[in-house]
């Protein structure tokens, strides 16, 4: 301590040494001016000013988490060139030149009622060139891991090859009867199936996973790519369809059968059978552009109503009071099949004018959707939270 003392300008009785201690979080938090320090550059000198920095439209816009509401009209929301976003009775299009239809996000799941407002801003959810997406804080689909080996033979088969199967394929027309480029979906199709010739195209394909998975959402936009990709391979696809779609089969083998061009050839349960054609060729298919994003699904008028059609407000509400000690005559599980929901329905209101169904196990997105496939139906209706 003397050698320490002695040395020149160094007083140890000027600088006491005190006890270090920790000061509490909430200091730190209820005075943020006691630490200070010029040589740190504070975020004012980091950032740009924002009066010289380059303005851009993206920050403009509502993020995703905000309540944007714009109430629409029928007819063209927004367009450049050739390209535009459509409001009608299919709730939100797209239309592209020289597109076969009006593209849409899903195409079996779109309520039969024309859409009161958007969500977000419209824009063509589609790649480059394409008029440019506002950034509102979602980012673009990810790409699928899985990786499906895309091979497969345009030519027949030899007759001598063994396992050589005996189905007109691709390609192949009689001589001085080949169409045109342009060729109608009749002529695609060929002659109809026979039933053995059905028998062998789906035995190899019962018992195999290489399947279109069809979900909540229905037929959307990116499964026609899709389902081109297993034709290149096989002449037949396999759909297997679970959740709220399954209410109506109908509805879903019809807008396969609209959109791909195909043809249902067999259908167990929520399991459908596509074949492609007997003159499918996969190089002339019609081509469509892959969605990146998902767009926002439009305000539709409120499904519940108050009173229905027929009943008063005081009868609407005695009903309602009945259903909570009915009991269920089914147990909707989450993506299940309800292919005999409706017809279960019809039979127990020839004995109750009240059904009431347990949907606690589904999504309560599904709600909605059970409702309103139920509706068309002609069937009455009285949501709540727990059943339907």
């Amino acid at each position: 301590m003397a050698i320490v003392s002695s040395l020149p300008g160094l007083n140890l009785s000027s600088h006491p040494i005190k006890p270090t201690t920790k000061r509490p979080y909430s200091i730190y938090l209820s005075s943020p001016t006691t630490h200070t320090h010029s040589q740190i550059p504070s975020s004012s000198q980091k950032i740009q000013n924002p009066q010289t920095a380059p303005s851009s439209p993206a920050f403009k816009l509502p993020h995703r988490r905000t309540k944007y509401y714009k109430p629409v009209k029928d007819g063209v929301v927004s367009s450049e060139g050739d390209r535009s976003v459509l409001v009608g009775e299919n709730g939100v299009s797209y239309l592209l030149p020289g597109a076969p239809f009006e593209f849409q996000y899903s195409y079996s799941e779109t309520p039969k009622v024309k859409p009161v407002a958007i969500r977000e801003p419209a824009f063509l959810p589609f790649a480059p060139p394409t008029m440019p997406r506002p950034w509102t804080g979602k980012a673009p689909l990810k790409k699928s891991k899985k990786k499906i080996p895309l091979f497969g033979s345009f030519n027949v088969p030899p007759p001598d090859k063994e396992g050589a199967k005996y189905v007109e394929m691709a390609v192949a027309f009689p001589l001085r009867k080949s169409p045109e480029e342009g060729k109608s979906r009749r002529e695609i199709l060929g002659e109809p199936l026979k039933k053995w010739e059905i028998k062998m195209l789906i035995k190899p394909l019962l018992s195999d996973n290489r399947q279109v998975n069809l979900g909540r959402d229905g037929l959307t936009h990116n499964m026609l790519e899709l389902i081109h990709t297993h034709w290149k391979r096989t002449p037949v696809c396999k759909v297997r369809c679970k959740g709220i779609p399954t209410v109506d089969m109908d509805n879903v083998c019809r807008h396969l059968e609209e959109k791909t061009g195909g043809v249902v050839i067999h259908r167990v349960g929520g399991v459908v059978f596509l074949f492609r054609g007997r003159h499918y060729n996969h190089r002339t298919r019609p081509q469509y552009p892959i969605m990146l994003w998902k767009p926002a699904a439009p305000v539709y008028p409120k499904l519940i109503q108050e009173a229905p059609e027929g009943l008063t407000k005081t009868e609407a509400d005695e009903f309602r009071k009945k259903g909570k000690n009915l009991l269920p005559i089914c147990k909707l599980a989450k993506n299940g099949v309800y292919i005999t929901l409706v017809r279960d329905v019809r039979t127990a209101f020839e004995g109750s004018p009240l059904v009431k169904i347990d949907c606690k196990g589904m999504n309560p997105s599904d709600y909605k959707k059970l409702g309103a496939k139920l509706k068309v139906y002609k069937l009455p209706l009285a949501l709540t939270p727990y059943a339907a």
